[in-house]
């Protein structure tokens, strides 16, 4: 996705969705009526002015009724064969695929469809009332590629039945299956959702930000050495879940900022175990761009790695060359 491209959101919340999932409450997430999308889709198709991606997110656009799905992209067309915007995508469930779906997206001009997965685990996909199976997502990813579209997948953690584990395995099976990219959400607890009440009755514990940070570093690297972008970690901030809506569970606004701050510390514990430098002075030698991720917020990598090594000190210096991260003894 080009960084100069502005995105353009219409959100259709639970229009065409068969299902209720237990984290689910679009309303709440999108902070828009199912019956404002068309408003707002015509409203930015005429305000849009060239370099712009029109985006069909919150709620699964391949199961609305094909003529109202052509109402919306007769609009987004228009647009695109006009110039005002130069890419369209969407996002849909996996279960809402087959080839007849496609070619319309695809005279319709569609370029990107991001696919809702979650997970590549059945009994976590069936706790979280998905509705689809892992097999859906390997039969759909397969057509959307075999059709020339960019795939991008989305996936949770710490939904029902999941652990660390769990969400390895999904990251390893979505490798599998060669998506263009991929947007990862920890779970958080939206006001109004089953979930809300499975976890006040404890049927189900919160997945945190800190667990969210400890499996997110990990999936992190596991996508980046497979070449695959991860173009997202954790929900957009709005208004309504920062005012109260995320109840709970991982939501936090810099949340793809703290993994990648985490994913360093875990890289430089590695470098620190390898060397055998407990003890003493160390200097860490990182990229300028890395410097602020390295040290993490209110320097909490700095003093972990400070404790867990029982350092004397811990100096950070900075090189001009990319994704340096070296460790030395000594100052």
């Amino acid at each position: 996705m080009s960084a100069r491209r502005s995105i353009l959101p219409v959100f259709i919340p639970h229009l065409g969705c068969p299902y209720a999932c237990v984290f689910c409450n679009q309303h709440e997430i999108t902070g828009q009526a199912a019956e404002q999308a068309m408003a707002t889709l015509q409203g930015l198709c005429e305000r849009a002015a060239g370099d712009a991606e029109l985006a069909f997110y919150g709620g699964s656009f391949t199961a609305i009724p094909p003529q109202t799905q052509k109402a919306y992209l007769h609009i987004a067309k228009q647009a695109l064969d006009l110039g005002r915007i130069d890419k369209i995508r969407l996002s849909t469930r996996p279960d809402a695929i087959d080839e007849a779906t496609l070619k319309r997206l695809r005279e319709y001009g569609v370029g990107t469809i991001e696919l809702g997965a979650q997970s590549m685990k059945d009994n976590v996909l069936a706790l979280s009332g998905r509705g689809h199976s892992a097999d859906d997502v390997r039969r759909s990813s397969k057509l959307i590629r075999e059709f020339g579209f960019e795939l991008v997948h989305q996936m949770m953690t710490g939904l029902p039945g999941d652990d660390d584990s769990g969400a390895q395995d999904t990251a390893r099976q979505l490798i599998e299956l060669k998506p263009d990219a991929v947007r990862i959400y920890p779970t958080v607890i939206v006001r109004g959702t089953q979930l809300e009440q499975m976890w006040l009755e404890g049927k189900y514990r919160e997945h945190t930000v800190e667990d969210a940070v400890r499996i997110c570093s990990r999936l992190l690297p596991m996508f980046q050495t497979a070449g695959i972008p991860v173009i997202r970690i954790g929900l957009n901030p709005t208004e309504d879940l920062s005012a109260g809506a995320a109840l709970a569970g991982a939501y936090h606004p810099a949340l793809g900022e703290m993994v990648k701050s985490r994913v360093l510390r875990n890289q430089a514990e590695n470098l620190i175990l390898q060397a055998d430098l407990f003890g003493g002075d160390i200097t860490i030698q990182v990229s300028d761009s890395l410097l602020s991720q390295m040290i993490g917020q209110k320097r909490c990598n700095v003093n972990w790695l400070t404790e867990r090594f029982e350092l004397r000190s811990l100096k950070i210096i900075t090189c001009r060359q990319a994704g340096v991260l070296r460790v030395f003894k000594g100052t």
